[in-house]
């Protein structure tokens, strides 16, 4: 008895791929039209495609079937085909496309709206799955999950609401998708779970570099000012966030400051952001610490006309101080006085950082699964 049907891997049929029985046997039950044995099969799916790359790529003949199987009045039905989709698309570009392509999408827009909290989330970790492919992203946006995924972002499980944040980010990838993310409101959600995560965790990143590209609309900007709390969490980031998310607040108050000084610079400045900008020209990457010098000239009273901007335009602003001081050596005088500001703001950031910690440590959020795609289930 044959174990499996053997398909040629090239032209001369070399190096064949040979095709379990089990697989075979699998995807017919799937095809059938006996509802409890494409339960069963979906199950089957599922558990081989958990771990396996292999046999994501045997049961790619699955997915026409599985499709079809969201449609289920049965959540039981329906919750097996999605779990098994969800794993074969993990990893694997091409049937990440092939979901798409077998139309899962208007299943999946429809499980968002379910009642059943658990479909909705399974629902919600597949669209992530399927938003890391960039040919995906238009057809996601096109289907009208985006407006849904705000709304799990609103309210949904902590899991959930992770996931979803990590769809949009992949959905922003695509520029055309900013302006029908903003548009579905996304800056009151994104300023909530930035409020209630680890400020150097990577839902913080992510929540910051959403906002980073929303801001560089008028509306986002304007969003965000008006959201109680919302500059403030930002200037958190940049405090106490990793260095990539520092560099993405940094940036999205700079993208403000630019965009409309006179309008902005109060907002920011009443949120305690210099020790944290004066932190970061020293601390930052590269391109934080030159955001940050910018935008620390932007919020003097009477900032140096762009043309006089330079590298070290922290220390032109100290050198601009010390020129007043009568007596020799006022260069060394200047990086003194530099040298103490940034002391002196990491220590105000280390008390500001403590007074927070006693009030905020209850509300951290588990992050450890933020990724750009989820695990298997």
């Amino acid at each position: 008895m044959d174990s499996g049907s053997e398909f040629p891997g090239n032209d001369s049929g070399v190096n064949s791929i040979k095709i379990p029985a089990i697989v075979q046997q699998t995807i017919e039950f799937i095809q059938s039209d006996d509802p409890s044995s494409k339960f069963q099969a979906a199950r089957e799916i599922r558990r081989f495609t958990k771990t396996s790359q292999k046999y994501r790529r045997h049961f790619c003949g699955a997915i026409g079937p599985l499709v079809a199987m969201l449609r289920s009045d049965s959540p039981d039905c329906s919750e097996a085909a999605l779990l098994a989709i969800l794993n074969l698309a993990v990893r694997d570009e091409t049937n990440k496309i092939a979901i798409v392509n077998a139309g899962a999408l208007q299943p999946l827009v429809c499980l968002l709206k379910s009642a059943d909290s658990n479909l909705r989330e399974y629902a919600t970790a597949a669209l992530l799955t399927l938003s890391a492919s960039a040919i995906n992203k238009p057809k996601i946006s096109a289907s009208g999950a985006i407006p849904l995924l705000i709304e799990i972002l609103r309210d949904a499980s902590p899991q959930a609401q992770v996931d979803a944040l990590m769809a949009l980010y992949n959905l922003s990838t695509h520029p055309e998708n900013l302006s029908i993310i903003l548009a579905a409101k996304a800056i009151s959600p994104l300023v909530n779970l930035l409020k209630s995560c680890r400020k150097s965790s990577k839902t913080a990143e992510k929540c910051s570099a959403l906002l980073e590209s929303l801001l560089s609309f008028e509306e986002g900007r304007t969003a965000l000012t008006s959201e109680e709390g919302g500059v403030l969490a930002v200037v958190e980031v940049l405090e106490s966030g990793s260095r990539q998310s520092r560099e993405h607040a940094v940036g999205a108050l700079l993208t403000m400051c630019e965009s409309d000084r006179c309008r902005y610079r109060e907002p920011i400045l009443r949120e305690g952001v210099i020790p944290g900008l004066l932190e970061l020209t020293v601390q930052g990457t590269p391109k934080s610490q030159s955001k940050a010098q910018t935008l620390l000239v932007l919020l003097r009273d009477s900032p140096y006309r762009r043309a006089e901007f330079q590298a070290n335009t922290l220390e032109n602003i100290v050198c601009n101080i010390v020129s007043q001081i009568d007596g020799e050596d006022r260069g060394g005088k200047a990086q003194k006085m530099l040298a103490e500001m940034v002391q002196v703001s990491m220590e105000q950031s280390l008390r500001h950082l403590q007074q927070r910690a006693l009030v905020c440590t209850s509300n951290d959020r588990p992050l450890s699964n933020c990724t750009t795609e989820v695990s298997s289930k």
